[in-house]
């Protein structure tokens, strides 16, 4: 079983991936042999992250091109620059995310919103159609969007995020329906409540900790290392005859 889980001559690009949950991805996909590109805003973050990789797994597998997922030029070059690296694509991780806005939608400033839209579902847009051309010409890809539960619920607190990972789940369906026919991939993940510094805000306070936790049935907040496994997943041959679907790791949130 473990060939199934094999990425090696893979490449991988991730979002978001110098901290929290596109973080442990880079970190796993490599360990499972694949090239990886570490990107995010801030060059000194995707360059430490980047030779954090490289330290652990004993090679050069990672390199650092940092981008700002709000301007498609960026994205164009993080595409270029990972082309130029490495070769091809293999696999395209969209996990970079924003939520400026934390109260209810009646509150939310149209700026506030019009950057959640960008950043969470027409910057993914942007970045799949430049990856997936060379993707299907070689039949082979694998496309994973990081979603989120609130795509499956509502909130007084997260609307705008939620509205937007919902759609996200839509975009991978659509998607998958587009490029199944060249067998490249398209997939969700829909995290709950994880430890990282983005949720912060959900997780900081104790009492909403404790709100939130108890709606679970393991009672505790998700770790950034349980998410990636999924993405290893997709990623690979094991996933090979998954698309179009939304993966929920939540710790039994939606179950109860």
């Amino acid at each position: 079983m473990a060939n199934l889980f094999d990425l090696t001559g893979k490449t991988a690009i991730i979002t978001g991936s110098s901290r929290g949950i596109g973080k442990a991805i880079a970190h796993r996909l490599a360990e499972h042999g694949a090239s990886v590109v570490v990107s995010s805003r801030k060059a000194d973050a995707c360059d430490a992250a980047a030779a954090e990789i490289n330290e652990l797994v004993g090679r050069k597998a990672a390199i650092a091109v940092p981008a700002n997922i709000a301007a498609k030029e960026a994205l164009q070059n993080l595409v270029d620059e990972t082309n130029r690296a490495f070769g091809k694509i293999d696999i395209c991780i969209c996990n970079a995310a924003s939520n400026p806005y934390f109260g209810p939608m009646g509150g939310i400033s149209d700026d506030q919103f019009m950057k959640i839209l960008q950043n969470n579902i027409v910057s993914n847009h942007w970045l799949i159609n430049m990856c997936a051309p060379q993707m299907r010409e070689r039949k082979d890809g694998a496309i994973v969007i990081i979603s989120s539960i609130g795509g499956l619920k509502g909130s007084p607190v997260i609307g705008a995020y939620d509205i937007s990972k919902a759609a996200d789940m839509q975009l991978a369906r659509n998607l998958a329906c587009e490029f199944g026919p060249d067998n490249v991939r398209v997939n969700t993940i829909a995290p709950g409540l994880v430890q990282t510094d983005f949720a912060k805000a959900l997780w900081e306070n104790p009492a909403i900790l404790k709100a939130s936790t108890e709606r679970s049935a393991l009672k505790r907040i998700g770790q950034p290392d349980e998410i990636a496994g999924m993405a290893v997943f997709l990623a690979s041959k094991a996933g090979g005859f998954t698309t179009g679907q939304t993966f929920v790791i939540d710790g039994g949130v939606m179950a109860l």
